[in-house]
């Protein structure tokens, strides 16, 4: 490295990576990034039985030749290049918009874990990491996103040009895999700047079967620009500089200015998860649905009390809410799954209707109900000054007005599973439970459950104590996922 760059940005950032051990990691750091790692598994395995997974999947199939070494989501008999599991694996993840969300606002664990995930798979079998190894690189990716969107307050809102783990995402991921592959400063920093060449997808794709594609390439470019970068290709020594009248990462966030990253020999590292917690969704949507479908569920369970038992539409003349301006989260009457899953009007009339929204909430048959339908032609939309687009600041609010005349009312300012108000060890368990059921025994589930929750006591992942070798997905032999 040219002495000259060692004070960049860039070069603080790879030498962080590559300085950094498992001794950093602090006890709280540990604990939430294991249920980080479960609950994106979890999300994984019932994303593996989505359309748009398949879709991705037979295209790897029969596009690329066979070459049987990472394993896949709820296909206990596929394997495939460590690039493409990596791909198909985060399609799963974000396949019904499921997985975890930070702040400033991206989706950190899918990008990073079906990289590190599929990277285990093709390390020889002498050199598996142990449990605080893989734990280690997982939370390099994260700490990665998260200084990055730190760096720019056009990070703290809801995204408009581009989609946040396509460009942080893909860095992370580079990071991750970096740092696994225990690459050298220099290495670490050209990987994160193959991926800066990697990163990026337009949010008009949101709400479409292409979003998920996010996700994944986020985790395969990721991992191909780590290994390209430990095969000695290099990149801009400045990429996460920022200098005048030369684009780097500031292409993506125009207000960035960055900091170096360093790492204190004396008084170690405190990662960004220490001090925040992650945002953990209770059902599979956008993030932004989660403070109207609550509000709406309040007005649901007390129009019950007070009435029949069910909710009728010829109750209700009109349907207000208040929610920050956000375009591509604004759709009426959505004509897929994905768009309803980026519907303020849909998520809020499902709640009110049913008290709840769940993964059957997003089935052809309860979107064309004719109630649903009803309430979705009586909702109108009102954009307060005081509800900005962050995810940080928002609220939902909704105003039902009666057909006798009265006016029910309810707020959210912060819903449960948001980072202010996380779920409890025993909701997430609950929702992994419900989530990799689906494709897993009971006792393979509660086997998987175990064994991420004591991952970092595995002294190497690929010794026998670690075996629960079960159909689908449940912890391998090998090393961490058994497909």
């Amino acid at each position: 490295m040219n002495p000259a760059s060692e004070k960049t940005v860039t070069a603080s950032f790879g030498k962080f990576i590559s300085d950094i051990t498992p001794q950093h990691l602090s006890p709280v750091v540990l604990h939430r990034s294991k249920r980080m790692v479960l609950d994106s598994i979890g999300v994984g395995l019932i994303g593996s039985t989505t359309d748009v997974f398949e879709l991705a999947l037979q295209h790897c199939k029969l596009m690329y030749a066979a070459d049987h070494i990472s394993s896949v989501y709820g296909r206990r008999a596929t394997k495939l290049s460590p690039t493409l599991a990596a791909f198909v694996n985060g399609v799963a993840t974000h396949s019904m918009d499921f997985d975890d969300t930070w702040h400033p606002c991206t989706h950190p664990s899918g990008t990073v874990l079906p990289a590190v995930l599929s990277l285990m798979d093709m390390m020889p079998a002498h050199s598996k990491p142990t449990g605080l190894d893989f734990l280690l690189a997982f939370n390099v990716g994260i700490e990665i996103q998260g200084r990055l969107m730190r760096f720019s307050n056009e990070a703290n809102n809801i995204p408009k040009r581009f989609h946040p783990p396509t460009v942080v995402g893909t860095i992370g991921s580079a990071a991750a895999c970096a740092r696994l592959l225990s690459l050298n400063p220099s290495q670490c920093s050209h990987a994160l700047a193959i991926a800066a060449s990697l990163a990026g997808a337009p949010m008009a794709n949101a709400a479409t079967q292409c979003k998920p594609l996010h996700i994944g390439n986020a985790s395969r470019f990721g991992l191909e620009a780590a290994l390209l970068a430990s095969q000695g290709l290099e990149a801009s020594p400045l990429v996460l500089d920022a200098v005048m009248g030369v684009a780097g990462f500031d292409a993506f966030y125009e207000d960035y200015v960055p900091q170096p990253l360093e790492l204190s020999q004396n008084d170690g590292h405190v990662f960004l998860l220490e001090e925040q917690e992650m945002g953990f969704k209770r059902f599979p949507a956008h993030l932004g649905m989660h403070w109207v479908a609550d509000a709406a569920t309040s007005v649901h369970k007390l129009l019950v009390e007070h009435g029949s038992g069910n909710i009728s539409p010829a109750e209700i003349k009109d349907i207000l809410l208040s929610v920050p301006k956000s375009k591509y989260i604004n759709r009426p009457f959505p004509d897929s799954e994905h768009e309803a899953r980026h519907s303020f009007q849909f998520n809020a009339c499902t709640a009110l209707l049913d008290g709840e929204v769940t993964v059957q909430s997003f089935t052809p048959a309860a979107m064309r109900r004719p109630d649903l339908l009803s309430l979705l032609s009586r909702v109108r939309l009102q954009h307060p000054q005081d509800n900005p687009a962050s995810f940080n600041l928002m609220y939902g609010e909704i105003q039902v007005t009666l057909a006798g005349g009265d006016v029910v009312k309810r707020r959210c300012d912060t819903f449960y599973g948001h980072w202010r108000n996380p779920l409890t060890n025993e909701s997430l368990r609950k929702k992994f439970r419900s989530n990799a059921g689906v494709v897993l025994s009971s006792e393979g589930v509660e086997r998987l459950i175990d064994v991420v929750e004591n991952v970092d006591r595995i002294g190497d992942i690929g010794a026998p104590a670690c075996v629960y070798k079960r159909s689908i997905t449940c912890l391998k032999y090998n090393y961490f996922l058994q497909f």
